[in-house]
């Protein structure tokens, strides 16, 4: 059995179900050390802008353990949290591999450090691509500076997907170990609730009075200006097909004001728009049944796990060219479309190309419902053993 130890700044809602899981596989013993807890309490989340607390367990069923805190708070940054007795806990465990999810904390940096000084090997993971904002000379002298200084930290990379994979082997070579580990949500867990969800579906219609024979659009995500919500309401309002498609936006952020600014200004022609707020955890498989489209238009998105979960419920789906899981997740014209982050008439182009024929667009969720099936925890888990059990083999 191997002992391992996963370093992690928080009880995160899509990362506590692949824990379950993985402390239940024989051949790993885990522990997850967390840096801080403020997840277990109401916090008020920045992106979302609105206090939040997850309805859905985050601890329970793996080993856990939270490190003593000198600085906390509710936002992740290079200090924040900070924690002391990293070293002392690894050196007690014995661990065989330690696991860090990201690495731009001062945490990660003590306990890459912990980690050489009693020879455990590094195994990095984050969803992390090249899709990024530009930067000058400088700063790319100082990223290559920094990841020439982690490479010999590091025994190896955990890649989400292919834009990740790119990430890796740019910034610390080819010859870096790379372990596929594709990025999953809670499979089980969307596709049973979707399935049950059917069966309250024409409530939720009714709910928010929406018409039997018209189409539904879905964006579910935090309203910030990288996520482009904007572009989806101005590409909504582009498009002439008959029946006009409803447009849910589940979410809550930043763009709110403007959003709402703007549906005043449209009138008549965002009638059919609704912006609904903030929705938990297990709320949203209600409304991935709903839509027969979900949409994520963002630029610069390391990945989008909400595609994850709408793929669950078997729908079509669209995405820029810039979300990072399309390569993965989305092929245009199989299981939805694909189109240049930032061009409004290619995005309605892109809706009104998946809602023009009602049997398409089934077509391509049953598409993304059989893609899902191989981005599960079950596939985690095998690429996780055989990355675990390589770093260990590397100590000898």
């Amino acid at each position: 059995m191997l002992r391992v130890a996963y370093l992690l700044s928080h009880p995160i809602q899509y990362q506590s179900p692949l824990l379950r899981h993985l402390a239940s596989q024989p051949e790993i013993d885990l522990t997850v050390f967390y840096t801080s807890d403020f997840s277990l309490r109401s916090y008020r989340d920045r992106g979302f802008g609105v206090p939040v607390e997850w309805d859905v367990p985050l601890l329970g069923g793996y080993r856990h353990q939270v490190l003593p805190r000198l600085l906390d708070g509710p936002e992740i940054s290079f200090l924040r949290p900070l924690n002391r007795g990293i070293f002392r806990a690894l050196r007690r465990g014995r661990f065989d591999v330690l696991w860090i999810h990201g690495y731009a904390t001062l945490n990660s940096w003590m306990a890459m450090a912990a980690a050489k000084a009693l020879r455990i090997p590094v195994l990095l993971r984050t969803d992390s691509t090249l899709i990024d904002h530009p930067r000058g000379p400088a700063r790319l002298a100082l990223k290559r500076l920094f990841f020439a200084l982690l490479r010999p930290f590091v025994y190896g990379v955990l890649s989400v997907g292919e834009r990740n994979a790119e990430y890796w082997r740019h910034h610390l070579g080819r010859d870096v170990p790379l372990f596929p580990i594709p990025y999953a949500v809670d499979n089980a867990f969307f596709l049973e609730r979707c399935q049950t969800a059917a069966a309250t579906r024409e409530d939720l219609r009714r709910e928010l009075e929406l018409a039997q024979d018209r189409p539904v659009i879905l964006f579910a995500s935090k309203l910030l200006e990288r996520k482009r919500c904007m572009d989806l309401v101005e590409a909504y309002l582009k498009i002439a097909t008959r029946p006009r498609p409803y447009l849910l936006i589940v979410g809550d952020g930043e763009e709110r004001k403007r959003m709402e600014a703007r549906l005043r200004e449209a009138g008549d022609e965002a009638e059919g728009i609704r912006l609904l707020g903030f929705r938990n955890q297990s709320e949203l498989p209600r409304y991935y049944d709903l839509c027969d489209v979900f949409v994520l238009p963002s630029v610069h998105e390391p990945w989008g796990l909400a595609v994850n979960e709408a793929m669950n419920a078997g729908r079509a789906i669209v995405v820029s060219d810039q979300v990072g899981c399309q390569p993965d997740l989305v092929a245009d014209g199989d299981n939805g479309c694909v189109f240049p982050a930032g061009d409004v008439p290619a995005l309605a182009g892109a809706l009104t190309r998946v809602l023009a024929d009602p049997t398409v667009c089934r077509r391509m969720g049953q598409r993304s419902l059989q893609r899902i099936q191989s981005f599960s925890f079950e596939e985690n888990s095998k690429g996780l053993l055989r990355a675990f059990a390589a770093a260990h083999q590397s100590k000898r």
